[in-house]
């Protein structure tokens, strides 16, 4: 008898913000599983590869104590598990390998409207309620600011209203939500994203081949995103033109066009949004043809 692959875990959150976006970026990394209405665990069918649906303020342990091999969670989530788990043992518990491209959002400041407290400067012996207490007494620390950090873990916005604090700090995606409370947006101390952790542990062979492929295969998802594969005619003389209207493109590919030896073919994958703007502009040096198509996989 052989002995079964060894399997990846990956722990996601089971339901938030993050859930389907990380359920479709494995999909796309071409991940096929299974998984019943209630099962907290999909399992793969076509990679040896777990996928575990926790609580994301989980995810970090699990990947610190070696339950799971990766994690994907918010970087808010990540750095305050991080501090929390600093503060026990100055050994860093993971190691941060991707930066994700979905899940932003920010931590802030957010002040009462009309309150005397409107900025960093005015925090000095203040109390700032906040469901991240370690990222913020952090800041504090760093900017020698002293004041109370008063622990929410919800309704953060609701605390000076209560009497409970002079400021929050806490997640802000639109603002919506903080004016609706009366609450002005201040100073951001954390830019948010997912990102994919990994365990601290020293992974055996035959589990870092398949991180590592899986690893670019994310790699590659990301570069494709907005990616577009332009083909066009245009005239030899502009070239350098095409190339500056085409910013985040490799060397373009350059084929000569039958009996023209003035014109050429010209291939390019473009990193950023082609918008009908470029589009017109192409045209105006002399592009014609011009075909623009997604890209559906990339490796570097």
């Amino acid at each position: 008898m052989t002995d079964k692959p060894a399997r990846i875990k990956i722990a996601i959150q089971k339901s938030g913000r993050l859930t389907e976006q990380s359920l479709d970026l494995l999909q796309r990394c071409g991940l096929k599983y299974s998984r019943g209405p209630d099962q907290l665990i999909a399992y793969g069918e076509n990679m040896p590869v777990d996928v575990l649906l926790v609580r994301d303020d989980d995810i970090p342990g699990l990947v610190r104590d070696d339950v799971c091999d990766l994690g994907i969670a918010g970087m808010n989530i990540v750095e305050e598990r991080r501090l929390h788990f600093l503060e026990q043992d100055p050994v860093e518990p993971f190691r941060i390998v991707r930066t994700l491209d979905y899940g932003h959002c920010r931590l802030a400041f957010a002040y009462p409207d009309g309150s005397a407290v409107a900025s960093v400067a005015d925090l000095r012996n203040r109390r700032i309620a906040t469901s991240y207490p370690s990222i913020v007494r952090d800041y504090l620390k760093r900017h020698d600011i002293p004041a109370t950090v008063v622990e929410f873990s919800g309704a953060v916005e609701i605390a000076p209203s209560l009497g409970r604090a002079d400021a929050i700090c806490d997640l802000v995606s639109t603002g919506a939500t903080l004016a609706a409370n009366k609450l002005r947006e201040g100073e951001t101390i954390l830019e948010s994203r997912a990102v994919i952790l990994q365990t601290p542990v020293a992974v055996p062979p035959e589990k870092i081949e398949w991180i590592n492929r899986l690893l670019q295969r994310v790699e590659g998802v990301m570069q494709v995103r907005e990616s577009k594969y332009i083909m066009m005619h245009a005239p030899k003389s502009a070239l350098a033109k095409i190339a500056a209207l085409l910013p985040g493109t490799e060397a373009p590919t350059v084929l000569p066009l039958d009996g023209l030896d003035d014109r050429v073919a010209v291939h390019v994958v473009c990193r950023e949004n082609v918008f009908w703007e470029t589009l017109e502009s192409l045209k105006s040096i002399g592009a014609t043809s011009v075909l623009v198509v997604p890209v559906e996989k990339m490796l570097a």
